[in-house]
């Protein structure tokens, strides 16, 4: 018999609607987790729910946006309300923000992508840890990215400084929180077939360079980079704290 690696565990995940947010969503379930999910489209939330559900996981849906800090306190009370605690929360939700050259960027845009990747995560988080202090612990996790920390891409500063953000804020709360027995940690994918990715690399040629770019010469899946999130959430990773986990297919290291 399989033990599932989140049973009796609560969890939050943002940016469940698409991409590497649905897939864990509904790995989580899959291992036992009880989910709230958020992200802006509520028709693409609420029929992950419905695929969830029907598969016999449980998930509830709360649709909003990551830079409200009303709808980062709502998504814990909701957790706590409908299933009693907070063990895990997959703090997904980001952006590309403009992509352009840096003397182009206008100020509104760059500090909406902080928003969204940075400050979004500095809110959840925020009100996070009180729960998760009562439960006696919990996970953590961040989704930032190799672009900034391993590798600059050019036209990509607001994306890059808001994602190597996430590394700092990592490092702080982990350093703060862990005698408490909560555990944060960030997690850096390389290339994902995701529509956040498809933006990127959005013609053949496009999509073959970022794939040439890996060591694996190949994009991740967005299960993949769920199993990643699946080990920082769990039991597995219980020594394991204030890193930044690279599941990028070897992007940082290859010149290949």
């Amino acid at each position: 018999m399989h033990t599932r690696a989140l049973s009796d565990k609560v969890a939050i995940i943002t940016g469940a609607s698409s991409g590497i947010g649905l897939a864990a969503a509904h790995l989580f379930a899959r291992e036992g987790a009880k989910l709230v999910v958020t992200a802006r489209r509520r028709p693409e939330l609420d029929a992950a729910v419905a695929e969830i559900t029907a598969a016999g996981g449980v998930a509830v849906a709360l649709a909003g946006d990551v830079r409200d800090e009303g709808h980062a306190r709502a998504l814990v009370a909701l957790a706590v309300e409908r299933f009693g605690h907070l063990d895990v929360a997959f703090n997904n939700a980001g952006g590309l923000g403009p992509i352009a050259p840096t003397t182009e960027v206008e100020l509104d845009a760059w500090a909406d992508a902080l928003a969204v990747n940075l400050t979004s995560a500095f809110l959840a988080a925020k009100h996070q840890v009180p729960a998760m202090r009562a439960t006696g612990g919990g996970s953590i996790i961040f989704t930032s990215t190799f672009v900034g920390h391993t590798v600059g891409m050019p036209h990509m500063a607001a994306y890059a400084a808001g994602k190597a953000g996430l590394v700092g804020l990592t490092q702080a709360l982990a350093a703060e929180l862990g005698a408490e027995g909560i555990r944060v940690n960030a997690l850096l994918p390389g290339g994902t077939d995701t529509p956040m990715g498809r933006e990127v690399a959005n013609t053949p040629e496009a999509l073959a360079f970022v794939r040439g770019l890996h060591a694996l010469k190949r994009i991740a899946t967005p299960e993949e980079i769920a199993r990643s999130a699946l080990y920082l959430a769990s039991d597995a990773s219980s020594f394991t704290t204030g890193i930044a986990l690279l599941a990028d297919g070897g992007v940082s290291i290859s010149r290949t």
